[in-house]
């Protein structure tokens, strides 16, 4: 018998996840009935599981999210692009929050169990490949408050608690002999991940559809973050300037 437990903040759409466990034909419970998935409503900064429960904890991206801001960022909305003061403040928030993971989910752990954390990375410089493409939203956001869609209150708010880190941040917890509370570290591996989108775009030179492709990923993992920023009267669907920034994008090279 094996039992699932997906974790996930209180807001989640567990209803559309619970149907596509059930519906979708490559679903892990379609062929096994001795499978059993639940879930947890609660952030991963806090206990979510029984000490000395799991046999295997597995984490996709998620802990790149920060539990909190401890300062906006003037004139951009993506951490990696902050410097100085902000930047640094946001680094420790980054060593603290990663810290606090990792000691949770060590309580959480059976002796012998594993936990697999993949994440997106920084570079060495703190820099991440997808740079440039916030800078370019960050230049919409700027034309937005010009054209009056958004006000430059809505937008001063607006940011995006992803921190990339650097390998060398991943690895700092386990600096004393490889070890992080009763946490050894086994393996950490960095790579590349290609783009299947500009693949696509070296071969049919489409751009159109690389924008939309681009701008679909943008809408679905960034978007309500930003789109929380504006005032509770206009509501936080987002759909007003998503729009605006499909123009932007489906036009740029």
């Amino acid at each position: 018998m094996i039992c699932v437990v997906h974790v996930d903040v209180a807001e989640n759409d567990f209803t559309t996840l619970f149907d596509v466990l059930e519906t979708a034909p490559d679903s892990y419970v379609s062929d096994d009935p001795d499978v059993f998935p639940s879930a947890v409503g609660r952030s991963f900064y806090r206990p979510v599981l029984p000490p000395d429960h799991v046999h295997l904890g597995w984490s996709s991206y998620a802990a790149v999210w920060l539990s909190r801001a401890p300062t906006l960022i003037p004139g951009h909305f993506w951490i990696p692009c902050s410097t100085g003061d902000i930047r640094a403040a946001f680094e420790r928030q980054a060593a603290q929050d990663w810290g606090a993971f990792l000691e949770l989910r060590a309580r959480e752990l059976r002796a012998g169990g594993r936990l697999v954390v993949t994440l997106p990375a920084a570079r060495d410089d703190g820099t991440t490949p997808i740079n440039d493409r916030m800078n370019h939203v960050n230049a919409v956001l700027v034309e937005m408050v010009a054209d009056h869609a958004i006000t430059a209150d809505e937008r001063a708010r607006m940011i995006l608690l992803s921190y990339p880190r650097r390998e060398t941040e991943l690895l700092a917890p386990f600096d004393r002999g490889g070890r992080f509370e009763n946490l050894l570290m086994e393996q950490c591996e960095a790579f590349s991940v290609p783009d299947p989108a500009w693949a696509d775009y070296e071969h049919d030179c489409d751009k159109e559809k690389l924008a939309a492709r681009h701008t679909g990923f943008f809408r679905a993992t960034f978007m309500p973050s930003l789109a929380s920023a504006l005032a509770p009267e206009r509501g936080t669907d987002g759909r007003s300037f998503s729009l605006i920034a499909w123009r932007r994008d489906s036009s740029s090279d």
